[in-house]
């Protein structure tokens, strides 16, 4: 019974992960904490991601932006390794406060950038891919950190989800393999991920249907709801 409730919850996460680009572990971490303690949800959350970026970047493959998904990973993978390796951890607390604020605040300053046509350069996104790829090696849940940076760049739907899904991945295999090193991936997590993963992958591909038939006006609107409710949650987590 609680494989059955995380593959229902894993289906469910991986198609709202397609729709809107991420928060698959935003809502499927919390229930892995759960049903299999927090100790070895994180290292089975790490499988997944991997598996729903390789679904969502297979599904849309062909809209892909390789020099923004090159310039994003070039310095977001060596930047995740760093995180993941580093001692200097921050509380937890803060990283939650700050990451909070952080996703409220994109909401207004995204449509203020969008009313004044304000796009981000391709070494603009390297240095975005620095900063999240770093936050990602620390934190668990950074997935909507990559939304305003892509969105900011000029990519929508398609190209959306397939580069941020793409550069993703190249974030958590590199996050994962220093896990595996550190020897905080055992074997039993990795199967585990990958069983859960199956079921966000099937999502993902699901999601792609409906994005199809989804207006840019709706799509954005998600975005919007996503960060505002990422950020709730993190304060949420933060104070209680």
């Amino acid at each position: 019974m609680t494989y059955i409730f995380v593959l229902i919850a894993g289906l469910i996460s991986g198609t709202i992960s397609g729709v809107i680009g991420t928060g698959s572990s935003i809502i499927l971490l919390p229930i892995l904490v759960v049903q299999f303690g927090a100790k070895q949800a994180v290292p089975i959350m790490a499988v997944s991601s991997v598996m729903a970026n390789i679904a969502k970047a297979v599904a849309w493959r062909r809209d892909i932006d390789w020099k923004a998904f090159a310039a994003y990973s070039a310095t977001g993978i060596p930047a995740a390794v760093l995180g993941a390796r580093t001692l200097l951890q921050l509380p937890e607390h803060i990283v939650d406060v700050a990451l909070g604020i952080f996703f409220l605040a994109m909401v207004p300053i995204r449509h203020w950038l969008q009313l004044r046509r304000y796009k981000i350069r391709l070494w603009q996104l390297a240095i975005a891919g620095a900063i999240i790829g770093f936050l990602t090696g620390i934190a668990l849940a950074t997935g909507p950190l990559s939304v305003p940076a892509f969105v900011s760049y000029g990519l929508i739907k398609g190209p959306f989800l397939s580069t941020e899904a793409a550069s993703s991945l190249g974030l958590m295999i590199a996050k994962v393999i220093t896990f595996r090193e550190l020897g905080a991936l055992p074997i039993s997590a990795i199967l585990q991920g990958v069983v859960i993963g199956s079921s966000v992958m099937i999502g993902a591909f699901a999601a792609k249907a409906i994005v199809e038939r989804m207006s840019h006006r709706t799509h954005q609107n998600l975005l919007d709801a996503l960060l505002f409710g990422s950020g709730l949650s993190l304060l949420w987590a933060a104070v209680r």
